[in-house]
């Protein structure tokens, strides 16, 4: 960044989260992003610095080695001129939603992280002129726990995405539950992953965004938000898949135009050679437990036919679904299995607090962090050692648990035949594409004992209602049948 040149006028809001604000700049394909804190709480410059460092590290030498290079953007720790950083929190201030505000921008450091802009093709440097198209997928867990330390029945057939669904609704987070289960996405069946997509665009929460030139136009803040209208985004979407126009407007063509992004996002998800050593960890975490979740729609309403779920067609060892999952799977142990080691490795720390540098708890994040990650021994020998390993392997599987996938599409010129780029195909056009991941900041050992708790609220508001209400029904039905009467007849 050159101090001479920073005006806060060539950026413009791009979106926040709980720890973190972005801005993107008006022309180039570059993003700041900027740390955020309650009004009461101030770090150093330095602690500021080294936390920032700190994330660049993890994903150059975790992230980047499980996923593969060409997935995952480090960026750079940047210094910056204090009166830029006052000026444009400033000028963005009255775009920031009511419910982030919360928290502040940080100001006083001048440090902040400089990433591409993953809206756009991660080839340029500059923003094309040509129309690009960019879907944010928040995959979640993949997977059904399958460690016996699971002490809730209920957490091997029903997955985690299902059951908090059900909480989140009852506190107010969200209107409606979805009908999106992430087992669906990633089974590799592309019915089920269509029927997962088609979820997702329906009731986005915030596990979906679209944006149209680095804008969003597609997504969900909260409860409060807009009812999903197809209609409008197909409005969006039509030149990109319709160039000729020949589709005509209704409800027709908004499904064509739907059925289109679905299928076409599909086969990016699918796609993919970029090589990681997410591998390494295959001998370990090959597909255990159940592969169909019991309260996916999907699934249910296949049940209801009599038919049988096509359980999964398997994803390509390649893509980028594959290897999120496999390194989800590091969460060997599920959070009940963890919290007692968790608890070990807190005791040894309220006897040696000089140890937790040592411990590598707060980072350096390096190579030989990453070499302790692929140790996938279960069998406890009761060392401070053996609780570490599980404790860092379950807040790097937490990490891809929560990662977001972006997905950039432009379609392909005349004379795109020189074009290196990946490309994909579509009914009535084809588009240059993109894939990467963001939101790779490692999980905080902090937040274990609210992992534990909220685990628990999870699992039994959804045994107290959901799984009281069906025994409910079942027992009407049977209670109905009672009164009936058997009749023989001489055959």
């Amino acid at each position: 960044m050159e101090e001479g040149k920073m005006d806060e006028n060539e950026w413009g809001y791009h979106g926040e989260g709980n720890k973190s604000l972005v801005v993107a700049h008006a022309q180039r394909c570059v993003v700041l992003r900027f740390l955020k804190f309650p009004p009461n709480r101030k770090k150093t410059s330095e602690e500021i610095f080294q936390h920032l460092q700190n994330i660049v590290d993890f994903g150059k030498n975790v992230m980047k080695e499980f996923l593969g290079e060409n997935y995952v953007h480090c960026g750079e720790v940047v210094q910056l001129p204090l009166e830029f950083v006052k000026q444009l929190c400033l000028k963005i201030q009255s775009e920031r939603p009511e419910s982030r505000c919360d928290k502040d921008l940080d100001t006083l450091s001048g440090y902040a992280m400089c990433l591409p802009n993953l809206t756009r093709l991660q080839t340029y440097r500059f923003a094309e002129h040509r129309p690009i198209l960019c879907v944010e997928i928040k995959p979640k867990c993949g997977f059904i726990p399958f460690s016996s330390d699971v002490t809730h029945e209920m957490k091997h057939k029903v997955c985690r995405y299902c059951m908090h669904q059900h909480l989140k609704v009852a506190t107010g987070k969200w209107r409606q539950i979805s009908r999106y289960c992430p087992l669906d996405l990633y089974s590799g069946n592309k019915q089920r992953m269509h029927f997962a997509l088609k979820s997702l665009l329906q009731e986005a929460q915030n596990n979906l965004k679209i944006f149209k030139n680095g804008e969003l136009i597609y997504g969900c803040k909260d409860a409060r938000s807009p009812v999903a209208d197809w209609s409008e985004l197909a409005h969006h979407l039509k030149p990109f898949f319709f160039p000729s126009n020949g589709l005509a407007s209704g409800p027709h063509c908004t499904r064509a135009v739907i059925r289109e992004l679905v299928h076409v996002i599909t086969r990016v998800l699918l796609s993919g050679s970029d090589k990681g050593r997410a591998g390494s960890l295959r001998a370990g975490l090959g597909p255990q437990g159940p592969r169909v979740c019991g309260a996916s729609p999907f699934s249910r309403s296949l049940r209801c036919q009599g038919k049988n779920t096509p359980e999964r067609s398997g994803l390509p060892k390649g893509c980028l679904l594959y290897k999120t999952l496999q390194v989800q799977m590091l969460d060997l142990l599920d959070i009940e299995g963890l919290y007692p080691l968790y608890n070990r490795v807190e005791r040894y720390l309220e006897e040696f607090p000089e140890e937790r540098k040592t411990l590598q708890i707060d980072g350096p994040y390096d190579e030989a962090f990453y070499q302790k990650l692929l140790d996938l021994s279960t069998e406890d020998d009761g060392t401070v050692a053996f609780a570490l390993t599980k404790v860092q392997q379950y807040r790097v599987a937490m990490t891809a648990k929560d990662c977001s996938i972006m997905i950039a599409l432009s379609p392909c010129l005349q004379d795109a035949s020189s074009d290196q780029r990946p490309v994909v195909p579509s009914s009535r056009s084809r588009f240059a594409f993109s894939v990467s991941v963001l939101d790779l900041d490692l999980k905080p050992y902090e937040s274990i004992p609210h992992q534990y708790k909220l685990d628990g609220k999870i699992v039994n508001y959804y045994s107290k209602t959901v799984c009281a209400k069906d025994n409910a029904v079942m027992s009407t039905r049977f209670k109905e049948s009672e009164d009936c009467t058997l009749v023989l007849h001489k055959v």
